[in-house]
């Protein structure tokens, strides 16, 4: 217990903080399309089908093997009638140029790999039936794939479908009272409509023989009443060079790969219940709320894509285990670029009956997240692992978090594994006036990361570099401030306890370079390490963390390094600055940067000051710092000439 006097003038402080976070965060989290209250599929296969479903990451066929006769599956091609002329256009760019996969991943290409591709191209345009995606995913079942020609995809028959068609009304998912709760719809509802709110829908399973609980169940694992595989296994990919090539238009075609969004449809491509989903080699673009949504699914594989110019979320995964996204490229979301939300919990906080061994349920590799609100967001995201990514040009970075809307389960946050990404030059202000996109939170404008009010996380190997304001933010979210309740019910958000305070504890950061830039040019960050310090918390270390030759590790406030005692909150000032900016932005005020510094880009930081002004110098323990180089040769980084 907290003494008498500590917990006098923390009532003040915390009970204003519950106030603003709670009012602002859940309405936003909950603006669009909320999810409907949504469960972890076990994690084992589903062998009702050969062969089985789900339980690992699934793997990619080639383009190649489309060509080949299969007992168990049926390939559909998409095509238009110029697939061949845009791809001869395309090998020829790539042949003289080479194209690329991501901004900071570009590929050369042969004249070998052309003729190769030109002639399995050949090939899938003399077996073309399709025009249309969607109905080419509609007519397919287990195992089967479609094949999409290279050409600019509008699907005109699907997005003349109503978007909330009185039709499908009945599918909407009640509250208590039997009102409707707005834009919580049920799995019945995509089935039965799956083009009101999706250009293309890939609905993975049949309606389940019972009825859906309501209330929905606290313990969220297993997903009740599921139907029976119907396309699990399917594979969708683009025939081209590169994602480029095949292009998934759900707005404004005429903007190309920028903006407006201009939206036909709330979701680009969705797959639901898709056990075995694999998405390969297409760009999707210009959602209203997200390009790619994969939701309650058990395996997926997205490869080799690109997400632009969504309304809210570039990808979004949604209660997903075994899933992989790589070879990325996401830009221009009002939200974030990537957000694995509400992963299963398989690390750190799992219940060893459906998960007896640690694993990652999750993991993003080698994308490029940029120009969007933020990277990557992952509320209740647990057990992810995010490697060898680059997050910069946002707004924020990089955000993992508890900020709970309704149909979120997984409180709290825990278990991420965020190493050898780099985090550089998040500056970009998408709250100035005439920004091209329209920002859906209060996030700090020039920060790299921030764990707001994750547990066990381990933020290792990284490299922040030329974040004007922050590198890497840290601080506590009380129970009260997302505690629910959950959709159609009073009860609370499974596993939150109003009256707790539960977030925020046993996050580790050790072995990042900070301010500190290839060809070894110091661009330093505002501010290395920022934390609240909040009352409290334990077990949170920051050691063996480097600084740009010549220069320091700045922090805010003096942290623990946790060599011989775990750290212990005792309460800050920076309390003062989370405390102001939430509140601000629930008055009614909208982002506005004179009463929240967020909003505002922060001067650029002078590579000549080793502190910056406010900030408290950090030095680590002189023993690990001997040990310095000997954790990054193990990690294969740039401090020490072995760059990966």
């Amino acid at each position: 217990m907290r003494k008498s006097i500590r917990r006098r003038r923390l009532i003040v402080s915390v009970g204003a903080l519950v106030l603003a976070v709670g009012i602002l965060l859940v309405p936003t989290a909950a603006s669009a399309h909320i999810e409907r209250p949504s469960y972890w599929p076990l994690p084992g296969p589903d062998c009702s089908i050969t062969p089985c479903a789900g339980g690992v990451v699934p793997t990619q066929r080639t383009l190649a093997s489309a060509l080949t006769a299969s007992a168990i599956s049926t390939t559909r091609v998409v095509c238009q009638p110029d697939s061949l002329t845009r791809l001869q256009a395309s090998i020829a760019a790539a042949e003289a140029h080479g194209y690329n996969i991501r901004p900071t991943d570009h590929r050369s290409f042969s004249v070998a790999q052309g003729n190769q591709l030109m002639a399995i191209n050949t090939q899938l345009f003399a077996r073309c039936t399709f025009h249309e995606i969607q109905p080419a995913v509609t007519a397919s079942h287990n195992n089967d794939r479609v094949v999409i020609m290279p050409g600019v995809y509008t699907e005109p028959t699907s997005r003349s479908m109503p978007t909330d068609d009185p039709a499908c009304e009945q599918y909407k998912i009640k509250d208590n009272t039997g009102g409707d709760i707005s834009g919580a719809v049920s799995y019945e509802y995509q089935v039965h409509c799956p083009n009101d709110q999706n250009l293309i829908a890939v609905i993975g399973r049949g309606l389940g023989s019972g009825t859906d609980p309501h209330p929905p169940l606290v313990d969220r694992h297993g997903i009740p009443n599921r139907g029976p595989c119907i396309r699990c296994n399917l594979q969708m990919e683009g025939s081209g060079v590169s994602a480029d090539d095949v292009v998934i238009d759900a707005g404004n075609v005429a903007a190309g790969n920028g903006p407006p969004i201009d939206s036909a449809k709330d979701v680009g491509i969705r797959a639901d219940r898709a056990d075995g989903f694999v998405l390969n080699n297409v760009l999707v673009r210009h959602a209203a709320e997200h390009d790619i949504y994969v939701l309650e699914t058990n395996g997926y594989l997205l490869n080799n894509f690109k997400a632009y110019w969504a309304g809210e979320y570039g990808v979004l995964t949604f209660v997903e285990d075994h899933g992989l996204m790589e070879n990325c490229d996401a830009a221009g979301s009002g939200d974030s670029g990537l957000y694995p939300g509400a992963g299963a919990k398989t690390s750190a906080g799992r219940d060893t009956r459906f998960y007896p061994t640690s694993r990652y349920s999750q993991e993003i590799r080698f994308c490029d997240s940029h120009h969007n609100l933020a990277g990557y967001s992952g509320t209740d995201g647990s057990g992810t692992h995010i490697d060898h990514n680059n997050f910069y040009d946002n707004a924020l970075g990089f955000t993992t978090d508890v900020f709970t809307a309704a149909g979120h389960p997984g409180f709290p946050q825990q278990g991420d594994l965020i190493e050898y990404n780099n985090f550089y030059s998040n500056n970009f202000n998408p709250y100035l006036p005439g920004s091209p996109i329209s920002p859906r939170e209060p996030e700090p404008v020039g920060t790299g990361l921030w764990i707001a009010g994750g547990n066990d996380d381990v933020v290792r190997y990284n490299h922040f570099w030329d974040n004007w304001r922050r590198g890497a933010m840290l601080f506590a979210v009380p129970d009260a401030t997302v505690c629910g309740p959950v959709i159609g019910s009073t009860v609370p958000v499974p596993g939150c306890n109003p009256l707790k305070f539960s977030t925020s504890y046993r996050d580790k950061f050790y072995g990042n370079v900070m301010g500190l830039a290839p060809g070894n040019v110091a661009l330093p960050n505002g501010t290395d390490f920022w934390w609240d310090s909040f009352p409290t918390n334990t077990g949170n270390c920051w050691y063996a963390n480097v600084a740009a030759p010549g220069k320091h590790v700045t922090t805010s406030p003096l942290l623990p390094a946790c060599t011989l005692l775990p750290s212990v909150g005792i309460g800050s000032t920076n309390e003062a600055e989370l405390l102001t900016c939430f509140g601000a932005t629930q008055l009614n005020l909208g982002y506005n940067p004179t009463l929240c510094p967020w909003f505002t880009t922060p001067p650029k930081p002078s590579a000549k000051a080793s502190v910056e002004p406010g900030a408290k110098l950090y030095q680590a323990n002189p023993a690990l710092r001997a040990d310095v180089c000997a954790i990054y040769q193990n990690a294969k980084t740039a401090l020490c000439g072995n760059e990966p």
